[in-house]
């Protein structure tokens, strides 16, 4: 699916080449002719990119980005024709992942576009590879927290690395020893006693949140969920 860019530009005549140039470059476009709720639009069209005016008409660019910045990560690019390095450094301390002055030439545009979106789409499935779900349960590997039906509890290190190893192998049994050798490369040093310990305390965790027999112990195979 192509992506989508929410394009905020006044000068009808401007805006109308950008959606030109946009669309035959294969990317969506959407292109208000107010600018009030660029936000909510944004939300609304589900846009993967804003292309962003500063100057618009009643309504000032640097306001709208700090607005979205409120609530989304999507990406922002300023195009306009201020060129001064004060307006540049505002921009970029409001969030914007990018500051393009006018004139410009259509295919530095087209570039800086396609490297912001590369970018942010990277660290999303970077972000999206640290999150796990089974059984109605979520690790967060970042956040070191397990959520289930609207509760969370917060892990040690070693409570979320022993989660992780068995969430990265749902239904399948993980020997002791593996869990134990997996702790060591991770630098995190403990016996067979110090693990059963570890497992109990996660066991009382995931309780209060309401994961009761969540992790299974089967005698001479190990644990699994």
């Amino acid at each position: 699916m192509p992506y989508k860019i929410l394009l905020a530009e006044d000068d009808p005549i401007l805006r109308n080449e950008l959606k030109i140039l946009l669309k035959n470059a294969m990317y969506q476009v959407a292109a208000p002719d107010t600018f009030d709720r660029i936000p909510q639009t944004a939300a609304d069209e589900k846009a993967d990119l804003v292309l962003l005016d500063i100057n618009l008409n009643g309504s000032s660019g640097f306001d709208i980005c700090t607005q979205l910045r409120q609530g989304s990560d999507t990406p922002v690019i300023f195009l306009t024709g201020r060129t001064d390095s004060m307006d540049e450094l505002t921009g970029m301390l409001k969030g914007a992942d990018d500051y393009i002055t006018k004139p410009f030439l259509p295919a530095i545009l087209l570039a800086r576009i396609s490297a912001v979106l590369k970018r942010t789409v990277k660290a999303a499935e970077s972000r999206n590879a640290a999150k796990f779900s089974h059984r109605g349960a979520a690790l967060d590997i970042a956040a070191c927290r397990l959520t289930f039906d609207g509760r969370n509890t917060d892990l040690t290190k070693t409570e979320m690395k022993i989660l992780h190893l068995l969430f990265l192998q749902p239904g399948a049994f993980v020997a002791r020893e593996d869990l134990i050798e997996y702790l060591w490369d991770n630098h995190i040093f403990l016996d067979d006693n110090t693990l059963s310990v570890h497992v109990t305390r996660l066991r009382e965790k995931l309780k209060m949140i309401g994961l009761r027999d969540f992790i299974e112990t089967k005698r001479g195979l190990g644990y699994r969920i």
